[in-house]
Formats: structure tokens, C-alpha cells, sequence
């Protein structure tokens, strides 16, 4: 039973995403797929889905004071960057700390600009986790916010919920009432070895677990 929007994408990638092999394992997968959220539609996956919500608000400070010390995730009980070795190379810490001066722009402007882009990533750079989430834009619509994400590829298990927090998180930097939070997702899938536990998951099982691919 598909309840909230999350699950809906979801259960669409079980029902309808095409087969891939690749590095990380199998997957099933979408391509270019929206989700579009309001705050009621945000209420309905924070309270319907397990989000580790203390981890995720460390880890976007963290990102945003341009930490890149794998330790300090680790003292900070996040130990999802531990693949990585010691530090993160041109991954999200290194265009996150741009987000700290882009939001008091905002709030002192507050105008109706297209310019309120956070960009992550290069495609020329050598990195050990190039960042899943590629564009971030605020746009102030009515006096309300309006954020558009574009990923370029989106782990529907973990990466997806985790982003959609830290997307929630940000907004709430902005000293303006929430309209609408929409992603792009330019390649959402399920790996393989979480497709049962996605099941379980959408059955209304409580406290369903997932792996980590990388």
C-alpha cells in the first residue's frame, strides 16, 4: 500500500523500472522522474518513514561548514562515509559551504531571482563521492519558497529520504513560509539486494532496513 509520495515512486520503480548491472550491483531504475512535495506531503514521509533526522541535521552542518574530515562524521555518528577513507575529495563539503553566504543572500534580498543556485559537482575533477544531488535553486514565488533539485542519480532507499531532509533542512534556513520542495531525479532505482525489504517496506512494515551500495 503506496501512502505517501515516496512510496508511490517507489512501488513505480518495482512495478515499471528497467533491469541495469553496474559497478555498485543491480538495479531496477526510473530515468527523469519528478516528485513534487508540499509541507503536508513532507509531514506524511517524515512521520510514515524511518529518517535518521539527528545524523542528517550533523551531517548538513557538517557539509555546510566544509568539513571534510571523514573523523568528524564518524564522532558525529555517521559512519556511512567511511568508504571513503580519511577525507572527502571534491564531494559535498566542497560546494555545501557555499550554501552558508547563497542563504544570507536570500534572506537579505529577497527578490524574485532565477540566480539562488547552489551547483554541486564537476565533471573534471577527481572525487570519492562525487555528489548524487547536482543543483539546488530557491525561488521566491508569493512571499513563499519554492526549492528545485535536480539529481543526477538518486539511491531510492537511502540517498532519496536522506535528500529530501536535507532539502527541508535548507528551506528552513530561508526566512520564508515553504511552498513546494520538487526533485528532479535524472536516474531513481532500487538495488537488488534492498527490493525485498522495499516490499516489506510498502506491506506497512515498521523498522524495515536497507543496504548501503558503493
Amino acid at each position: 500500500m503506496a501512502t505517501n509520495k515516496y512510496h508511490q515512486i517507489l512501488k513505480r520503480i518495482l512495478e515499471k523500472g528497467r533491469e541495469q548491472s553496474n559497478r555498485k550491483g543491480n538495479i531496477k531504475y526510473l530515468l527523469n522522474e519528478q516528485l513534487t512535495l508540499t509541507p503536508a506531503d513532507l509531514l506524511d514521509i517524515f512521520e510514515g518513514h524511518g529518517i535518521a533526522r539527528k545524523k542528517l541535521r550533523s551531517e548538513l552542518k557538517l557539509f555546510m561548514s566544509g568539513e571534510r574530515s571523514v573523523e568528524k562524521y564518524r564522532e558525529a555518528g555517521i559512519n556511512w562515509w567511511d568508504y571513503c577513507g580519511s577525507i572527502l575529495v571534491n564531494s559535498y563539503p566542497t560546494y555545501f559551504e557555499k550554501l552558508p553566504p547563497l542563504i544570507r543572500r536570500i534572506n537579505t534580498e529577497k527578490r524574485n531571482s532565477k540566480n539562488y543556485v547552489l551547483f554541486l559537482g564537476a565533471t573534471e575533477v577527481e572525487s570519492n563521492q562525487a555528489p548524487c544531488l547536482s543543483l539546488v535553486q530557491f525561488q521566491i514565488e508569493d512571499g513563499s519558497l519554492v526549492l528545485t533539485a535536480y539529481q543526477r542519480s538518486s539511491d531510492a532507499n537511502l540517498g532519496l529520504p536522506a535528500d529530501i531532509y536535507h532539502l527541508y533542512l535548507m528551506a528552513r534556513h530561508i526566512d520564508l513560509p515553504l511552498k513546494s520542495i520538487t526533485l528532479f531525479l535524472g536516474n531513481v532505482h532500487i538495488y537488488e539486494n534492498n527490493i525485498e525489504n522495499t516490499n516489506r517496506l510498502l506491506s506497512g512494515e515498521d523498522a524495515v532496513k536497507f543496504e548501503l551500495n558503493v
